[in-house]
């Protein structure tokens, strides 16, 4: 399913859209179950936080049900709408998943993934559960994309007005949330005694202007077209 013009423009000016595709179920319990024997069996890259496993990464490298998901029209298709035909997915950036519970405190505090708009990507977040203001659901400051470039966030006055400003995003269990990496967010506090799981993962149009493939990228969609004007006329 396509972006409507409509969805395409609030992506563009608010900075993120809910996509309107979403995963199946027995998809995103064949994910969880996945991520969670990775975490049981402690298959690196992972982090710990006080001792325990709150993230696993590298899920592209994992194979299997992480890279049929990566690859799956539900995403790619209504991503198109905004990257066009030729996608690539980032391996360095994002590629993980999240175990967030009561004692997690990563990405708490608001903040932007990249960090000038011409290296931007699209992030698209894939939620195993629900998340709601209780379990720490995102949090995003829209049109904050926008902001200069290189704004900082250790700024008071710009922390003050992205704290006031900053708005939840409640998701179902399969939802696809799409932002502009430059956009200001966080992750929520989990308030519940269970767990809130989530993967981001990271996507780019294809470089028309190198010729060196990046190994540090994936491409998942269409080709890699050249239009440097350094290339010979045909």
């Amino acid at each position: 399913m396509e972006l409507t013009p409509q969805e395409i423009q609030l992506f563009r000016h608010n900075g993120f859209v809910k996509l309107p595709t979403q995963l199946p179920m027995d998809r995103v319990e064949a994910l969880k179950a996945a991520a969670l024997k990775d975490m049981a069996e402690v298959v690196e890259p992972v982090a710990r936080q006080n001792g325990r496993i709150i993230r696993i990464s590298a899920i592209w490298e994992r194979g299997g049900i992480f890279r049929e998901t990566i690859t799956c029209d539900e995403i790619l298709n209504p991503l198109e709408s905004i990257l066009g035909p030729n996608i690539e997915f980032v391996l360095n950036r994002h590629n993980h998943i999240y175990l967030r519970d009561a004692g997690s405190t990563h990405s708490l505090d608001l903040h932007r993934d990249v960090r000038h708009w011409s290296r931007t990507i699209a992030t698209v977040l894939v939620y195993l559960e629900d998340t709601n203001l209780e379990n720490g659901c995102t949090r995003v400051v829209p049109g904050s994309h926008h902001l200069p470039a290189f704004a900082s966030l250790k700024d008071e006055e710009i922390q003050q007005i992205a704290a006031n400003q900053a708005i939840p995003l409640p998701m179902p269990a399969g939802g696809l949330l799409a932002i502009d990496s430059m956009i200001i967010h966080s992750a929520g506090v989990n308030r519940t005694d269970r767990t809130r799981m989530s993967i981001t993962l990271g996507y780019h149009s294809t470089d028309e202007l190198s010729l060196d493939e990046n190994p540090r990228k994936v491409l998942v969609r269409g080709e890699r077209p050249y239009r440097g004007n350094d290339k010979p006329r045909e």
